[in-house]
């Protein structure tokens, strides 16, 4: 099997980053230049960008589950996206991004931990939103406009 012929099969299903590319051709036992010649290739071809792959990873990300720039700042990392298109994509989102995401995710778990006693039920939800990323300040911002929502 060619070099090209294992990255495109490796990008069939899902975007990859050039890093991971890189990697999983480096994995295959592919010479530096036919690796460097393959990824030159995709790149031309406009079927491996970067860019690209962390604008879409962001939307996507935050249509199913909504998180933390913080959060997606190390999923972008752990993707190997450059850090410098990482600080450009998340510079891209509207700044209350953040607020209205912990403010979604306050509301879902102050509805379905309805049943607890308020102390309690701040704590989890508290949990819950910073196990996202969220940061503490934010988390207890959002917990509050939750709780007056309700009120």
């Amino acid at each position: 099997m060619s070099p090209m012929d294992a990255a495109l099969s490796y990008l069939t299903g899902r975007m990859r980053t050039v890093r991971e590319v890189e990697d999983k051709l480096d994995d295959l036992q592919y010479g530096e230049g036919d690796i460097l010649t393959t990824v030159a290739r995709l790149k031309e071809l406009n079927l491996l960008n970067d860019e690209e792959y962390a604008r879409e990873f962001v939307r996507s990300r935050l249509a199913t589950k909504p998180v933390s720039r913080q959060k997606l700042h190390m999923d972008l990392r752990a993707h190997r996206v450059p850090e410098e298109l990482i600080d450009a994509t998340l510079n891209e989102l509207p700044r209350d991004t953040e607020a209205d995401n912990a403010l979604e995710v306050a509301k879902k778990y102050w509805r379905q931990m309805s049943a607890l006693e308020e102390p309690v039920r701040r704590e989890r939800v508290l949990r819950r939103l910073t196990s996202r990323g969220f940061s503490t300040e934010a988390s207890l911002a959002a917990i509050r406009q939750a709780a007056e929502a309700e009120a």
